[in-house]
């Protein structure tokens, strides 16, 4: 199975400030704020949901198609996701501004200030899926994430007409798109995912319940964090996967990419959707431990005794076999 996905690729700058920023506030200045904090540490990591799953995919040794717009800044982030297994042939480069930009200070309190700078992100819009579907001899199914939300939509129609199974996947989006257009998103979608904060915010803003989007959708897939994820369609639960403990938890970040990159590398793999929920699981338990998205390498066979640990030797020997992992 082919497998493209489409959206955000992006850097994050993240600073520590070894102070507390309500220090540095004088209440009677607060109408002509200029300040400037000395950061004793910075680190940079590579994200986007796109890259992310993409990555994730790839470390599970299944090829995928990254589609996205990124600056002309992209050169080195690109040839770590080449060396990672991600083909970037069709990645748009924008040589007038720089790939989307996260940027990041927290104080000792966990205070934070951020901005975050859309960049080549904006132009995701101008990218034609059905020209990459005929030039690279057809796209079984296409992930259409969080980006820039008129290319979500273009891509969309693109690939309904090129008749490309959509996985709907808006998550972020959700919050600042209207409810017509998420309709345009989800209608029609092979899978849908969400978490269950998002799934929530899609019924309220499409005016669906939750039984008209099952309708709209030929399965759903809904993550619950430490709970674990629920699959189903309109005959009812397909399968209740519960989370891997993450015993060694230092970021949250990216562990909702690294599920949909497990779960679409096992059902492309053949397995059904609760032992592809299963890798899935156990690769976000593996994004959670580590401090960035993409900072990972997998370890094969750490990877498939936890996944035994979890849920039992037979469904490691299933993954393994499927995945070629052993």
């Amino acid at each position: 199975m082919r497998i493209a996905v489409a959206g955000s690729i992006a850097t994050d700058i993240l600073m520590t400030f070894p102070g507390r920023f309500k220090d540095q506030f004088l209440e009677e200045q607060m109408h002509k704020v200029s300040l400037s904090f000395l950061v004793d540490e910075l680190v940079v990591h590579r994200g986007g949901v796109g890259a992310n799953i993409c990555y994730g995919m790839a470390q599970l040794g299944q090829p995928s198609l990254l589609v996205g717009s990124v600056g002309a800044d992209f050169a080195e982030y690109g040839a770590a996701l080449t060396e990672a297994g991600v083909d970037v042939s069709h990645v748009r480069v924008c040589e007038n501004v720089h790939t989307a930009r996260f940027t990041c200070t927290t104080d000792l309190d966990a205070n934070q200030i951020a901005s975050f700078y859309t960049g080549a992100m904006a132009e995701a819009r101008e990218l034609d899926l059905g020209a990459i579907h005929a030039a690279t001899g057809g796209i079984d199914l296409v992930l259409i994430g969080a980006d820039d939300p008129d290319g979500m939509l273009k891509h969309t129609e693109l690939a309904k007409a090129n008749g490309i199974a959509v996985a709907a996947d808006p998550s972020q989006q959700l919050a600042r798109m209207e409810g017509a257009d998420i309709k345009r998103l989800v209608d029609g979608a092979e899978y849908l995912f969400s978490n269950e904060y998002e799934a929530g915010l899609m019924v309220q803003k499409t005016g669906w319940s939750h039984d008209e989007i099952l309708e709209r959708v030929g399965v759903r897939v809904t993550t619950h964090g430490g709970d674990g994820v629920v699959i189903e369609n309109t005959g009812g639960i397909l399968a209740k996967v519960p989370a891997v403990p993450a015993p060694n938890l230092v970021d949250p970040t990216g562990g909702g990419d690294a599920f949909r990159a497990g779960y679409l590398t096992g059902r492309a793999a053949g397995l059904d959707h609760e032992a592809a929920a299963q890798v899935g699981c156990t690769l976000a338990t593996t994004v959670l431990e580590t401090v960035g998205t993409q900072e990972y390498t997998l370890d094969r066979p750490s990877f498939l005794k936890r996944l035994a640990t979890a849920y039992g030797t037979p469904a490691a020997a299933a993954a393994a076999t499927a995945l070629n992992l052993g």
